[in-house]
């Protein structure tokens, strides 16, 4: 389990998704103990600019596979670009076969 405050917990989480993977706002509440929290992990991730370590946030997506957190980043493509540079597909602001590149942070616990 990661350690600090919330926001730091969602950044730290963030950062060990691996690449070509992604995972979903839940996904990351549900990990860090805060089940329903999906939105404050949204929050938590508008505010990783601040950060001094770059956070991966085009990673995380809405539980179906959208980007929904693109406006969030400067130019309105950049968080697809981020992920086709991983090898994902992104289609009408989705990416394509979601399930299979799903990272689910309870692998963590595995480690």
């Amino acid at each position: 389990m990661v350690e600090g405050d919330f926001f730091k917990q969602v950044h730290q989480v963030v950062q060990l998704i691996p690449y070509g993977r992604v995972t979903s706002y839940g996904a990351i509440a549900s990990y860090l103990g805060s089940a329903g929290a999906a939105r404050m992990v949204g929050w938590a991730l508008h505010k990783s600019g601040a950060s001094a370590k770059p956070i991966p946030a085009h990673r995380v997506l809405n539980r179906n596979g959208l980007l929904s957190g693109k406006a969030a980043f400067p130019g309105e493509n950049i968080m697809q670009q981020l992920l086709e540079s991983e090898g994902l597909t992104v289609v009408n602001n989705q990416v394509k076969d979601f399930e299979k590149y799903f990272w689910d942070p309870k692998e963590l616990d595995d480690l």
